[in-house]
């Protein structure tokens, strides 16, 4: 039994109320029984004391002075009336108002490996969708409007709303991260496309401390799609980071320099990090006698949050975190949120110790890097160690790519060659990659960059373009380049004469093992002897990014709701660190106006322009369908990205885990549990 610091809250399940009841204090009410404007959420405490004719009186997790006493820096803390927003966000728990204390656990494989699992946990952003995936709805900002046009969104944020360390939150916090992070190169070297319309940058706009306004170049009408999905967070702590922006700070370089800084953006990025990737290691991980001095300074160890919890603790072993004692969030009693006192966040790269844990019942919730041909051992010792497992489809499909600008020039020309693509795809045994890496639970498919499943316009053709096992087709396109087996070993020649042999580095957290090794048999039985090593997720990831692999792996594909705002996918490298990247010369040459890399052929180009008009056009409408179709058969004609198998993943949840709801899908892409509300989950007694 896992070891709890309970208070003498009560879990409360509800039902039978009667608004006429609770003239004073609100009734504790549950999800099915809210009857708010959104599922499952009032958007502020007004709403909910309105509708049911009551007034919230807040309360606090009885242990969060000694959890604030955990955040280094963090000054003592004021009454939970003080810390909450004037306006919080009220949740309907699922299924009952749940009891505050005790450790969550959970498992990545490293910093920046296997962690979104965690991450979405307790992530936050501007919106989210709810959990069935289609409604959009209020989280950070209390409410928004578009203008007619879609080249104008503003957004209305929570009065009163503050960080961790107890700062007002205002919309100068999200002019800041636009203005003077993104748009800073010596910050960020490259703003990513989603951050664009029209392919120029935004104008972010203070209108008054809880109003800011965005307008865009062209049209983006799915832009609140983009930030209800996103990882990122469009939002930092200006009050924090700008003493050390020389944009700002006169003297940020005195001040960053007596701190032990070399200059005033090393500390800048100190606390930011230099990308909008928020999982980089922690101040306390980059240098924890520099992250101690800040706090004998007045500093905090680790930049303020508006999430649910903050890193305390954060080493090559693994992490800690604390409930953020300011979180903006209540349930129907009035409980400020989250239930859970601290996260423990274990890293462990061996996928055989993870399931072990697993089994034995040490972690509360796992989805990410659980590979099906784990499901059946985890189905079997459930109910030894207390949790239950869910297959659920994933989104995303298990993919491969040549790299069309290998560093072997030779290999660059024939992976460039669409004969050869060709018959890499022919090659593939997908159905029996559905039945050893899948348990036949999956669909053979190829890739086709928007989520076949949930989009409308992408057809059977397009789904199954080349996905037929043929052998002999593989073969015969392979003889049709020249590269033919003249000595008759089994392995074929290069156009130069040596032998046609590839080294395909592969890590679990992308594909099973069954997957890897099944595609390196089907490319050695063409002829094309392929030797197969796995490595870490962050060797491999670091190997792509310096462009030293020949193949690439890993699940990939976006749903509507994604692809409807951010046009990169198609796009050169068309993916990002953490996902399948090729065509790198491409993008440098791109990059550079020319002056480096290598230029794209048109057909590219012409993807790259549709995508950006799609971004423009309503999504669902007949003209977003009809260019959306015509935007995947132009891709599908270069089948640069090879799909295989869309499957379904194990999602391991612990019984002792209250208010936890089945996701729908085992889905990265609209980031894992964030649309099921994990900041009201809760641990039984």
């Amino acid at each position: 039994m896992k070891k709890l610091f309970l208070s003498t809250s009560i879990v409360v399940a509800v039902s039978n109320f009667t608004t006429s009841s609770f003239a004073g204090d609100c009734p504790p009410l549950v999800a099915n029984q809210a009857d708010g404007q959104y599922p499952h959420i009032f958007v502020d405490a007004a709403a909910f004391e309105q509708k049911h004719s009551c007034t919230l009186s807040f309360k606090e997790n009885p242990n969060i002075a000694t959890l604030n006493s955990k955040i280094k820096g963090n000054p003592e803390l004021p009454t939970v009336n003080e810390r909450l927003p004037d306006e919080p966000l009220v949740i309907a728990p699922y299924q009952a108002i749940g009891t505050y204390g005790g450790v969550f656990d959970g498992i990545s494989k490293a910093t920046e490996s296997g962690t979104s699992d965690l991450l979405s946990v307790r992530h936050v952003n501007l919106v989210r969708f709810s959990d069935d995936l289609q409604t959009i709805v209020p989280n950070v900002a209390k409410s928004w409007q578009f203008n007619n046009e879609f080249t104008e969104l503003t957004l209305i944020l929570r009065e009163g709303h503050k960080w961790s360390d107890g700062h007002p939150f205002t919309a100068h916090d999200v002019a800041y991260w636009y203005n003077n992070l993104l748009r800073d190169e010596k910050v960020i070297s490259k703003m990513d496309d989603r951050f664009l319309a029209g392919g120029k940058p935004w104008t972010v706009e203070v209108i008054d401390d809880t109003t800011v306004k965005i307008s865009l170049a062209a049209p983006q009408p799915g832009l609140l799609g983009m930030f209800a999905t996103d990882f990122a967070q469009p939002f930092q702590p200006k009050h924090l980071l700008s003493q050390f922006d020389p944009k700002v700070s006169d003297d940020a370089d005195t001040k960053a320099k007596e701190l032990g800084f070399k200059d005033a953006y090393e500390a800048l990025t100190f606390y930011y990090g230099q990308s909008d990737w928020k999982d980089v290691p922690t101040p306390i991980n980059k240098n924890k006698a520099l992250s101690d001095k800040l706090v004998a300074a007045g500093y905090p160890a680790t930049a303020p949050t508006l999430e649910s919890f903050i890193v305390v603790e954060d080493t090559a072993e693994g992490r800690r975190l604390v409930a953020n004692p300011y979180f903006f969030q209540v349930d129907t009693a009035g409980n400020q949120l989250p239930y859970i006192d601290e996260i423990k966040e274990v890293f462990i790269s061996d996928e055989n110790i993870q399931t072990a844990k697993m089994i034995a019942g040490e972690i509360d919730y796992k989805a990410q890097s659980v590979n099906v041909p784990a499901a059946p051992v985890l189905l079997e010792n459930r109910d030894k160690g207390n949790y239950d497992i869910a297959l659920r489809p994933n989104i995303a499909l298990t993919s491969f790519s040549f790299n069309v600008n290998d560093k072997n020039p030779e290999l660059a020309e024939v992976f460039s060659d669409i004969r050869f693509r060709k018959a890499a795809s022919h090659a593939l045994n997908r159905p029996k990659m559905n039945e050893i890496g899948f348990l036949n639970l999956g669909k053979p498919m190829q890739y086709t960059v928007f989520d076949p499943d949930t989009t409308p316009f992408v057809n059977d053709e397009q789904r199954n373009y080349l996905t037929d096992y043929n052998p002999e087709k593989a073969k015969a396109l392979l003889d049709e380049m020249g590269i033919m087996d003249s000595d008759g070993d089994g392995v074929r020649e290069l156009p130069s004469g040596e032998s046609f042999e590839l080294s395909f580095r592969f890590t679990t957290q992308g594909i099973a093992t069954e997957i890897a090794e099944i595609f390196t048999q089907n490319m050695t039985d063409i002829g094309i002897k392929t030797a197969l090593k796995e490595v870490t997720s962050d060797e491999y990831r670091n190997a792509q990014s310096a462009n030293d692999l020949s193949i690439m792996q890993w699940q990939v594909g976006q749903p509507l709701a994604v692809l409807a705002s951010d046009p990169s996918t198609f796009k050169a490298p068309f993916g990002n660190f953490f996902s399948i990247r090729n065509g790198l010369d491409w993008t440098k040459y791109n990059d550079t106006n020319g002056k480096e890399g290598v230029q794209q052929p048109e057909a590219f180009v012409e993807i790259a322009n549709m995508a950006d008009k799609f971004t423009t056009l309503s999504m669902g409408s007949d003209a977003s369908n009809q260019l959306g179709k015509e935007l995947v058969d132009n891709w599908l004609e270069q089948l640069l990205i090879i799909g295989t198998v869309k499957g379904a993943s194990p999602i391991y949840y612990s019984r002792n885990l209250g208010n936890f709801e089945v996701p729908k899908t085992s889905s990265y892409e609209y980031y894992r549990v964030y649309p099921y509300m994990a900041t009201q989950w809760y641990l039984k007694p």
